[in-house]
């Protein structure tokens, strides 16, 4: 065989490719090529005759596997690659975990569950424990429980530790470890694994069988992980626990495009790695393919702004292009006009698909005006990260059917398959099942199916019913796992009616529901012939193995593509488009205001619009609101500090023959006002909050006038939270001023000045 391969990659790719043996680092800046490095990096494997199956490659997505396992198969014999461990983190341990999930006490057919049921449970907990639904509102419970079990933090460690129950008393929520202990049990008990448990079982899987440790140790000689920077802290331990024996560990990542700290992503370890492995090799990859030099240089002058990060020269050696465009409107509403008419303009006068423009926000609210305004120009577009296929009513319908066959022990598909299609079985039949399974420490499918004193609670006609249910899934459940996945699943959408129940409809809607459960069964038709054709697995079980773990990018349908995108700069990680809108580019938006007096969260904030201008291709608009309404007041702002801290020689502002605006006219104050008092707002975690200042008077970039006088390097200040302290430094031009400030009890913090709220002492 040739290394052919290796010809299509530049020097600094070619490096962290053959650099096979011990830890190696790839610091892969936006657009510059990681996956091809990470899969050819395993082709290099391959053809250095490591065996396909002492290969462990972890994504965060399907698709991204996919691809690259078709790339491999594409340069080396493609029954070698089937052999190589590539999924997500979440199809990988949950590998992992069906054949040595024993250990733990769950059976091997355990069920996945997901959000929707996650939250279904904790819901039916509240409601069990007669608690109040708008003080424990199952979504935070549900976030909750998730940040600690990726901290490790399990059921009974939450309820032992007095830290937590502290911060849950505060929260008016002292009851959350028993929901948490309850939660956790009765997903034991229904043999089911929510997606976090993926993660936490495998790491006490590993702490408590160092056998079982040991022998994945010795079968992965090489560990790849892609997107290192968005590893939690519980996915960072295995990674490092499967990596220890060999050191053969190879990461890839940006730091620049770490943004997922709400989901527990930990850029420490990337930033850390050097201190994980000591004796490891750095690769830069610094060349973006994607963009334009204008885009990438652009790109470069905010992100230097951050701290914390491992420097990288990134650059394009693609044509200049075009300059940014800054766009500024009156109102947000006008905002929405703006953005739509420039699409629809470009669209037309440069030969350009609908599918080349993505409008990216920051929070999905402000989709709202988008949507309307790109309507009216009759412009189609999708909302992505919406409702995916696999959440529309009538599939999870049909998948709780093929979830009870595989495991009668899940309660949450019992839940909505046992009265529907309608057979006669109400809810207070239901509650009394699930009443009996707690009393009597069993399933609720134990009940049904002969529990002592199961049924002898209800009365002939509703044991009947019952009984004919139980005698349903038990017919489905026949020869299971030696039947092909279509020809089981088409047995049970005939045989429980849903076929049936979705065939009368007449609405529109009606049909479209009729419709996905054909495109479903069109989807396992598929499946099936592919794996067969691979010789693998081609049971329902194996099926819903792979679709319970699908995510929002796995899930785009082709019908769908020549279409203008609406998403959050958080969705559009990982894509790219030729013409980006970045939309409400506000100093009291993005960034956020709560993260203005934090610089960690700050930091944030900017990769997040360095991860939003680095989507574009081609061309990149900035668009900014002066007004704009929140909870029915119309505020006013100014343009983002990011955009602010560009080098103004890449950007241009059309609207004005490409002279900067004058934003003078953005604090001029209503007259209504009183005289020298401007009206400030700004959002905590718990409730909207109004205020009222003294109206600022910026008057020198060493003096900054603030609530109490006019503030300066050297004065002794106060502040609400973090008590006394002096002012290091003034940096910046108003109205984004920040003070650094170092406090007595925590150190220094670097602080908005419009937000702080300092006095002088």
């Amino acid at each position: 065989m040739t290394d052919k391969y290796l010809e299509e990659l530049n020097e600094a790719q070619r490096l962290a490719v053959i650099n096979t043996e011990g830890p190696a680092l790839v610091i892969a800046g936006a657009g510059s090529g990681k996956t091809r490095v990470l899969t050819y990096r395993i082709v290099h494997l391959l053809r250095q005759q490591v065996p396909a199956w002492r290969i462990l490659a972890l994504t965060f997505t399907n698709k991204a596997a996919g691809e690259m396992r078709e790339r491999i198969s594409s340069l080396v014999d493609p029954e070698v690659a089937r052999f190589i461990w590539m999924g997500t983190f979440h199809s990988i341990f949950a590998r992992i975990l069906r054949a040595e999930g024993t250990r733990l006490g769950y059976k091997s057919n355990f069920t996945i569950y997901d959000s929707s049921d996650s939250k279904s449970l904790i819901r039916s907990i509240i409601k069990e424990m007669g608690l109040d639904d708008s003080v424990y509102k199952p979504g935070a419970i549900a976030s909750r429980i998730s940040a600690s079990k990726n901290n490790l933090i399990t059921a009974s460690i939450y309820a032992s530790d007095a830290g937590l129950q502290e911060y849950d008393k505060a929260a008016r929520m002292p009851l959350m470890y028993e929901i948490y202990k309850s939660y956790a049990a009765r997903c034991f008990r229904a043999n089911a694994m929510d997606f976090d448990d993926l993660l936490l079982n495998t790491n006490i899987l590993f702490r408590d069988f160092p056998d079982v440790l040991a022998s994945f140790q010795e079968k992965f000689h090489y560990v790849l992980v892609d997107e290192y920077q968005d590893t939690n802290y519980s996915q960072y331990l295995i990674v490092k626990k499967l990596a220890a024996a060999r050191r053969n560990i190879c990461v890839v990542g940006d730091d620049a495009q770490s943004i997922y700290s709400f989901r527990g992503a930990r850029i420490e370890n990337i930033l850390e790695f050097r201190n994980d492995y000591p004796e490891y090799k750095l690769f830069k990859l610094e060349q973006n393919y994607r963009s334009t030099q204008t885009i990438v240089n652009a790109a470069n002058t905010v992100i230097a702004n951050n701290e914390g990060q491992i420097r990288k020269n990134v650059y394009s050696k693609n044509e200049a292009g075009e300059k940014i465009q800054v766009m500024q409107a009156l109102t947000d509403t006008e905002e929405g006009f703006n953005i739509a008419s420039d699409i629809f303009d470009k669209k037309y006068s440069r030969q350009l698909n609908w599918s080349d423009f993505a409008i990216l926000y920051r929070t999905n609210a402000q989709s709202r005006i988008f949507e309307e305004t790109l309507r009216k120009k009759n412009i189609p577009y999708k909302i992505y990260g919406g409702l995916s296929f696999y959440e529309r009513k009538e599939i999870k319908d049909i998948l709780a059917y093929f979830r009870m066959v595989i495991n009668p022990e899940d309660e949450e598909a019992l839940k909505r398959t046992i009265n529907y299609p309608k057979r006669g079985i109400g809810d207070t039949t239901v509650t009394a099942i699930f009443e009996q399974a707690a009393e009597t420490g069993t399933s609720a499918w134990q009940v049904i199916t002969g529990s002592p004193g199961g049924l002898s609670r209800f009365n002939h006609g509703t044991n009947a019913k019952i009984l004919s249910y139980t005698d349903l899934i038990t017919t489905f459940r026949r020869d299971s796992a030696e039947t092909e996945a279509f020809i089981k699943a088409r047995e049970i959408a005939m045989g429980s009616g849903i076929i049936r129940e979705l065939r009368e409809g007449k609405s529109p809607e009606e049909v479209s529901r009729y419709e996905n459960l054909e495109e479903l069964l069109n989807g396992i038709k598929i499946f099936t012939e592919s794996a067969e054709t691979n010789g693998e697995p081609a049971s329902l079980e194996a099926y819903m193995a792979t679709v319970s773990l699908l995510t929002d990018q796995d899930n785009e349908k082709s019908e769908d593509r020549d279409k203008v995108t609406l998403m959050t700069m958080h969705s559009a990680k990982g894509l790219e488009f030729r013409h980006v809108y970045i939309v409400g580019m506000e100093d009291t938006l993005f960034p956020s205001p709560l993260s203005a007096g934090n610089p960690r969260e700050l930091e944030e904030e900017r990769r997040l619009f360095y991860v939003a201008l680095t989507r574009a291709g081609k061309m990149a608009t900035l668009s900014y609101a002066l007004n704009r309404y929140k909870w029915g007041n119309l505020e006013r702002s100014g343009p983002s500090r990011f955009i602010l801290e560009m080098d103004k020689k890449f950007l241009d502002y059309p609207q004005t023959g490409g002279k900067p605006f004058t934003h003078s006219s953005a604090r001029h104050e209503p007259e209504s006002r009183s005289a020298g008092q401007e009206q400030v707002r700004y959002t905590t975690p718990s409730k909207l909050r109004k205020i009222t200042a003294p109206k600022a008077s910026y008057s020198s970039p060493a003096g900054i006038s603030g609530a109490s006088g006019e503030f300066s390097a050297g004065d002794s200040v106060s502040h609400e939270r973090f008590g006394n302290g002096t002012i290091v430094s003034i940096e910046g031009e108003p109205p984004n001023t920040t003070a650094t400030v170092d406090f007595n009890l925590h150190g220094k913090k670097k602080l908005l000045l419009r937000f702080a709220r300092l006095t002088k002492n």
